[in-house]
């Protein structure tokens, strides 16, 4: 799934102590209620070769929700609306619904914003400074994580990029760049609408629309 595999390298860090680690998380999410930006995100394989380059738009609002759409290559929307995960593949007519608690499980984006599932998942330790940023290391605690370790670049208040690798090798680097801070998201924005034409896989059974009375 492109949100897993999209959220979560190890490499050498240095040994800092945690506490420095949760005061630049701390400094990021002061006064944070949502995130708008693009995305250029490359994963490679257990070689080094580039496998996939896309690129796109996210959002994020405190403390669950999240939409990232992929436009290039091939169009696909992923929404989090806080209790269900959707993935749409408007090529396949295909929408995958999950309960999101399952899946956020593996989410360091969306743990990066709620701080009671970031210490429930993860434990966090400084990974020293490089290109400019500073570098924060979440490794999960989850003991069958399909991403054992995500490394966060963080300018300040700025997410800049983000790098792991998954159960089967593949590393993913992600680029973040022109960012909104608590930008003001139009109404029904993390939520999604399945589209008439499109197949549901998954149990998802939308809640009835209450009407008042005399409509």
């Amino acid at each position: 799934m492109r949100f897993i595999a999209a959220c979560v390298l190890s490499l050498a860090s240095l040994p800092v102590f945690a506490a420095d680690a949760e005061a630049v998380i701390e400094g990021f999410t002061a006064n944070l209620s949502g995130l708008q930006g693009r995305f250029e995100q490359q994963v490679l394989d257990q070689n080094g070769t580039l496998k996939e380059q896309t690129s796109g738009s996210i959002a994020l609002a405190v403390p669950r929700q999240l939409r990232w759409e992929y436009e290039t290559p091939f169009p696909q929307l992923i929404v989090a609306d806080g209790e269900h995960l959707f993935i749409y593949d408007p090529d396949l007519e295909q929408v995958t619904v999950r309960r999101q608690i399952e899946d956020e499980q593996q989410s360091p984006l969306l743990a990066l914003i709620d701080p009671e599932e970031r210490a429930r998942q993860f434990t966090l330790k400084s990974a020293g400074l490089r290109d400019g940023l500073e570098w924060i290391e979440l490794e999960s605690k989850i003991e069958d994580a399909q991403i054992r370790t995500a490394l966060l670049g963080i300018d300040g208040q700025t997410l800049s990029r983000m790098e792991f690798t998954d159960s089967l090798g593949q590393r993913t680097r992600i680029q973040f760049s022109k960012w909104l801070r608590n930008p003001s998201f139009e109404a029904g924005f993390f939520r999604f609408q399945v589209p008439a034409n499109a197949d549901v896989v998954g149990d998802y059974t939308p809640a009835a629309e209450v009407l008042p009375l005399g409509e």
